[in-house]
């Protein structure tokens, strides 16, 4: 990965990811419509189900891939590359038979007893078709993204993002389905076919990059090597996706149980989830396609600069994309708290979303710097510190909601001060890891001034809207957004000073 490119590549995968992201957002609202509150919670309990056997099929590809690639591609070593992505594919394209036939097997125990709700179950088995091509698509976007090819692999996400929409309104009316099981399992029928798309368009632009790409002769290492180099870095992040994901489907399940103990019906317990979750916390977490955007490239940039000792480059990087994180995790609570029934009204036509909304972004200035430690350490190479570091926060999670969410005076409130302790808690747990290999020197009195400057933007832009005459829901919106582009650049200028000084 070129250091000039690295920006550029985030540039241009962020624009991808925010294009999918608006059309995902547009994806949730039709489903909120067509389905509601419950449906959507009822859509959100198969979603980490689905999560958790792809984690378990190829978490940790896409980064393993990139790095190995990033190396091959940098020394011209194409024979080797190519070998290894077809000895990877053949090893999990085995590996995601077996696990797809098994959860379509065993999908009416999943959905009865795992999910317990039998609703589920036609849109469990659904999903198996969508992680067979998900174990593909992984292997050939972690060689793109390691040889710095990211334009084309973005159009085609958003191409299988647009399509996902129509095809999702053309099944409802094709199948005429009318019951909240029958909407859930035409929903992700519609996101397999999506992923049947996207990996026929990988697959061709793949071959296309091989054009005139010396891609046999000369001497190569053994199947078994390459695999296990992949396998090297793949597992232990496996290993992490996997427990991780067993961790966020206890989580998910053991909220609507906890909810019941609040005194909630089992209803009013997915339409609250499904507020909260499917609606709130997707207009918080909008920006992380930002820092995704930038881990996704930041393996490979870590790990080729390690290789070439260049270890102020490692340094720089890692604070940039810190600091980075941290401001759009400020610039994003702003927003939240300053127009949270507007962002309700705006993306899902609701009116009783803001007081969700101002909970869960609470946590932002603290989780998108969370969310950046996994690239950073899986760029330098601490991949068994992911591991244990995750298990402790998916172990604290779990206990503050079971505590938290059965308390009647909390409730779903509960998982917005889980976000805050887990983020704070993963966060301290990743610096530290990180300050053994590279002292970042973060400056305290540089975040307290950041700071400062936010507590000063929210108390003024709220006294702004207050007295101006304008009264309008897009003026407020307009005003509210601006407001914070121009704080995020101004903030992320003076720390650079701040730094130099």
């Amino acid at each position: 990965m070129r250091k000039d490119s690295f920006y550029k590549n985030s540039f241009i995968l962020t624009s991808s990811n925010i294009t999918t992201g608006v059309l995902g957002f547009i994806f949730s609202i039709y489903l909120s419509k067509k389905l509601g509150p419950e449906g959507v919670g009822l859509y959100g309990l198969v979603m980490p189900v689905y999560n958790l056997f792809i984690g378990l099929m190829t978490a940790g590809i896409i980064a393993a891939i990139s790095k190995v690639s990033a190396l091959y591609h940098n020394k011209g070593d194409y024979p080797n590359l190519i070998k290894t992505l077809r000895t990877v594919a053949f090893f999990n394209l085995i590996w995601a038979a077996i696990i797809g036939l098994l959860v379509f097997a065993f999908a009416p125990m999943i959905g009865t007893y795992g999910v317990h709700d039998e609703r589920t179950i036609d849109a469990i088995k659904i999903t198996c078709p969508a992680m067979f091509c998900i174990a593909v698509s992984n292997i050939l976007k972690g060689y793109f993204y390691g040889i710095s090819k990211v334009t084309m692999p973005s159009f085609i996400d958003i191409l299988e993002k647009a399509m996902r929409i129509f095809v999702l309104i053309g099944l409802i009316y094709l199948f005429n389905a009318q019951s909240l099981s029958a909407l859930v399992t035409v929903a992700y029928l519609a996101l397999c076919i999506g992923e049947f798309q996207s990996l026929a368009l990988l697959f061709v632009y793949y071959k296309f990059t091989l054009m005139g790409v010396k891609t046999t002769g000369g001497k190569t290492e053994g199947r078994a090597q390459l695999l296990f180099d992949v396998l090297f870095v793949s597992i232990p992040l496996g290993v992490n996706g996997f427990l991780t994901s067993i961790f966020s489907t206890i989580s998910t399940l053991i909220v609507p149980r906890r909810l019941m103990v609040a005194g909630f019906t089992y209803s009013a317990s997915l339409s609250l989830i499904g507020k909260f979750n499917g609606m709130a916390f997707v207009i918080v977490t909008f920006p992380i396609i930002v820092i995704a955007s930038i881990n996704s490239l930041l393996i490979p940039d870590l790990s080729q600069s390690l290789h070439s000792k260049e270890y102020f480059n490692v340094y720089r990087r890692i604070k940039q994309v810190l600091i980075i994180a941290f401001l759009l995790g400020l610039c994003t609570l702003l927003i939240c708290q300053t127009i949270p029934d507007l962002l309700g009204e705006m993306f899902f036509s609701r009116d009783d979303l803001g007081s969700f909304i101002r909970s869960a972004s609470i946590c932002t200035p603290i989780l998108f710097p969370a969310i950046t430690m996994f690239g950073i350490l899986n760029g330098l190479g601490k991949q068994g510190k992911i591991l244990r570091n995750s298990l402790i926060v998916e172990l604290i999670e779990i206990t503050s909601l079971f505590i938290l969410t059965a308390i009647p005076s909390i409730n779903i409130l509960g998982v917005a001060i889980a976000n805050v302790i887990t983020a704070t808690v993963g966060l301290s747990l990743n610096l530290y890891e990180v300050n053994k290999s590279i002292k970042l020197n973060l400056s305290i009195s540089n975040i307290l001034i950041l700071l400062l400057f936010f507590v000063l933007a929210l108390f003024s832009l709220n006294l702004f809207l207050r007295v101006v005459p304008f009264d309008g829901a897009m003026f407020k919106t307009l005003t509210t957004v601006g407001s914070c582009v121009i704080l995020f650049l101004f903030l992320l200028f003076a720390n650079r000073k701040l730094q130099e000084d």
